[in-house]
Parts: C-alpha cells; structure tokens; sequence
C-alpha cells in the first residue's frame, strides 16, 4: 500500500512540474505603467550563415552570401511560434545607412542610393520576424566614402557603435501584442562597462545583453522607442549616430469587408 502511494505521489508530482515548466514565461526585464519588456525567446540558429562580401557600383549593391543553413527568401522555422511580426517574403538582409531606418532585401543584388559622402554603413543577415543573426559572419560593418553611387573609400568601423532595428513601420492586429526590440551593436559586448539604455515612450529601461526583447502592453497609435549606448555611469558614449529614435504606428485589425 505505502509502494503504491508513493507511485501516485510521484506520477502526481512528475506531471505537475511537466505543467509548469511548459508554462513558464519568458523572465520579465522591466514592467512599467506603460509596457512591460520581457526577453526573446531563443531562436533557430545559424551558425553558417556569413556574407562572404559585397559591393556598390552604380547604385547597385551585390551582397555574396554563403551557401548552407541561412538561405534568403525562406521563412525561418520556427516563425510561426514567436507570436509577432514576421515577413511572408522570408528572411532577408537588413541594411542600415548612417540612422536611416533600414530596408529589407530578399535578394543579393539591388538598387539603392546613397548621397555622396561619408557614410557609416551595416548589413546584416535577418530572420523572417526580423531578428538579426548576431555573429561575426553575419555581418558586415564599414565606414565608407561615396561618390555618384560608388563607394570610393571603405574602412573598419574602430569604435563601439549601436544600430537600431526594430521596432519600425507599422503593426496591424496580432502583430501589436508582441512588438520585437532588437538592435545592433558593433566593437563592444554589453555587461559591465557599456549598456543600452532604451527610452519607451518616456518610461527607461536598461539592458546589458545583446539580444532581442519583446514589447507588450503598448497603446494603439504613435509609439517611439530612443535607443542610447551608455557607460558604466550612464553616461552617453561618445560616438557617432548615438543615440537613435524610431517612431512606429500600433493599429487595430482591420474589419472585413460587408
């Protein structure tokens, strides 16, 4: 009697815990009366994928992305289970231009113009919801000198830069329950010496991991979200593009048609 017992003691507990850990949410960062940001689930992993090289001749840029596990235009496995935005043409590359908002290309080889002069200038590879791949490969980052659509100049980028990604454009429906933040950073790991503050509409959140978050409770209608590279102090790093604002548009499903 007492074996049997401790057999259903034991069933009980083992399906307990089965039922809470498959409930468990994501760890919250920060919850103010404004929005609550909690972390990223982690996502599929490429760690092939590697933009070989590119260049910009005629205003036509032509990126060499390497064969293997990363392949644009295809949507990311496990899009359908982050529950926010994701693009039905796939994933794609994400090119930023000084603190311009960036565009999304799902081809290697395209059009874009770039007014002469110099220019900070970062790509890299994106999942089809838009998350960056944040490895060495996956990107490229240069300062560059441009001159009729060609770039003439190009050198490393030597200090710590941040880029912004999304949020951006507009949200429509489901899409506005789970807005995505994510960022790029370049020539620094974030923990004790630098950190990224990002201003929510007004309420501060501080973040010292390099990965994306999840915006929840944000009102429908004009949203910004300002994203700082700051020190150990709080202080803003002195560097260039820092910091950058983006404001994006929440609205309501649409109504079918009657």
């Amino acid at each position: 009697m007492l074996r049997y017992t401790l057999l259903c003691c034991s069933i009980i507990l083992f399906f307990s815990c089965k039922t809470d850990q498959s409930k468990t949410a994501a760890p919250v960062v920060t919850k103010t009366s404004k929005y609550t940001l909690t972390v990223f689930e982690g996502s599929t992993e490429f760690p092939d994928a590697q933009i070989n090289s590119y260049t910009y001749k005629e205003g036509v840029f032509d990126f060499k992305v390497a064969e293997g596990s990363y392949v644009l235009g295809q949507q990311t496995p496990d899009a359908e289970s982050k529950m926010c935005a994701n693009s039905g043409k796939g994933q794609h590359i994400h090119l930023i231009v000084d603190n311009a908002p960036y565009a999304a290309k799902y081809v290697p080889t395209f059009k874009y113009d770039i007014p002469d002069g110099e220019h900070y200038l970062l790509a890299f590879l994106s999942r089809s919801y838009h998350e960056s791949i944040k490895t060495s490969d996956a990107h490229v980052a240069h300062k560059v000198m441009v001159e009729n659509n060609n770039i003439t100049g190009s050198t490393d980028i030597k200090k710590p830069m941040l880029f912004y990604s999304r949020p951006k454009g507009t949200y429509v429906g489901d899409d506005t329950k789970k807005v995505m933040l994510d960022f790029y950073t370049i020539n620094l790991e974030l923990g004790d010496k630098y950190k990224v503050k990002a201003n929510i509409n007004g309420e501060i959140s501080i973040l010292d991991a390099w990965q994306p978050y999840y915006i929840e409770g944000l009102p429908m209608g004009e949203n910004t979200v300002e994203l700082s590279l700051v020190d150990e102090k709080g202080a803003l790093v002195d560097t260039p593009l820092n910091p950058v604002s983006r404001t994006f548009t929440l609205k309501e499903a649409l109504e079918p048609k009657k």
